[in-house]
């Protein structure tokens, strides 16, 4: 055999090895590409449908902020709303106020000191809870939950509605059937328990180990570690946690609609049966008579829960973003 034969019957291997490599090369450039594409198309539709929403509210609520306070359905639209946006915001805040530390400790217990049997089984009631439909909770809260703390609201109002700074939220009359704000913040709390547990559950789970050991191994008691590491972990994990179900306390109209019993009014007392509604609630109540500009202005008190929503969604990234330096995994 010549030289240039052995020479051409050595570069046919490598050739064929080259055109290998190139293939997979290629595909892998075509998989990232489509990839690439499928990802921002999903960003991308995103905003195109928090635009289109924007934009749909926008557009029908103008009429309604234009127009004379005589030909609106509902009288003058900044007094029409300004009350279901405080029972819309007052009821929400009253859910996470009793949801936050209850979803907290469940989440804490299930992640650090329940056995793994014990935790397991709360962890599918936990998330089971979070898939029963809002209409299960309002017929709970009305026929159950609203009898049976009318008489608490009783002794509330007996004892503390007389104080000077509880007698704001205590002072009676005491509703006859329960269906108080309080009720319905209830409600509220137990349907956003769930989200803020799993979330918080989730995010104690990946306190990084050394950080435990390593307070553990300082002297610490299991809270004081749980203290030191694993809530400076948690804690943005915690915010996100809180802003989802408090999106969801703001959003929430079944629940809200069975089992307040609802006025136009602004005050802070939680006993008695004239409550302000939430805009939501008001919106399901009066949208099947409305008509002509009573839809819009109806409309357009959902831009407002709306404006309210991104609000404090943007209130916390703003606190999340305060904590990006700190990474429990350095």
């Amino acid at each position: 055999m010549s030289t240039t034969d052995a020479e051409a019957t050595t570069s046919q291997p490598n050739d064929t090895t080259d055109d290998l490599t190139s293939l997979r090369h290629s595909r892998r450039r075509f998989g990232d590409k489509v990839f690439k594409g499928i990802s921002s198309g999903s960003g991308t539709l995103i905003l195109v449908i928090l635009a289109a929403v924007a934009t749909f509210l926008v557009g029908l609520s103008i009429p309604a902020l234009t127009a004379d306070a005589e030909d609106l359905q509902y009288g003058e639209f900044w007094s029409y709303a300004l009350p279901f946006a405080f029972g819309t915001v007052w009821a929400a805040t009253l859910a996470m106020v009793f949801a936050v530390p209850v979803a907290i400790g469940i989440a804490l217990f299930i992640s650090h000191y329940a056995p793994r049997r014990l935790a397991q089984g709360l962890g599918y009631i936990i998330d089971l809870l979070a898939a029963v439909p809002s209409v299960v909770f309002g017929l709970w809260g009305i026929n159950t939950l609203a009898p049976m703390m009318r008489p608490l609201y009783v002794w509330l109002a007996d004892n503390f509605g007389e104080l000077p700074v509880l007698g704001w939220f205590f002072t009676g009359p005491v509703s006859g059937t329960g269906r108080t704000i309080l009720t319905a913040a209830l409600v509220l709390a137990v349907m956003v328990l769930p989200i803020i547990t799993a979330i918080s559950r989730e995010v104690f789970l990946q306190t990084p180990r050394l950080h435990e050991e390593a307070s553990l191994a300082l002297g610490a008691t299991r809270w004081e570690m749980i203290r030191q590491a694993v809530l400076p972990f948690g804690t943005p994990g915690i915010v996100s946690a809180c802003m989802l179900g408090l999106g969801r306390a703001l959003g929430e109209t079944m629940a809200i609609a069975m089992v307040l019993s609802p006025a136009a009014v602004i005050h802070f007392e939680l006993l008695t049966s004239s409550n302000p509604n939430t805009i939501a609630g008001n919106i399901a109540l009066a949208f099947p008579e409305a008509f002509g500009l009573g839809i819009n202005q109806l409309i357009a008190t959902g831009l407002v829960l709306f404006i309210i929503t991104l609000a404090v969604n943007m209130t916390a990234r703003w606190v999340l973003s305060r904590r990006k330096e700190f990474s429990g995994a350095n």
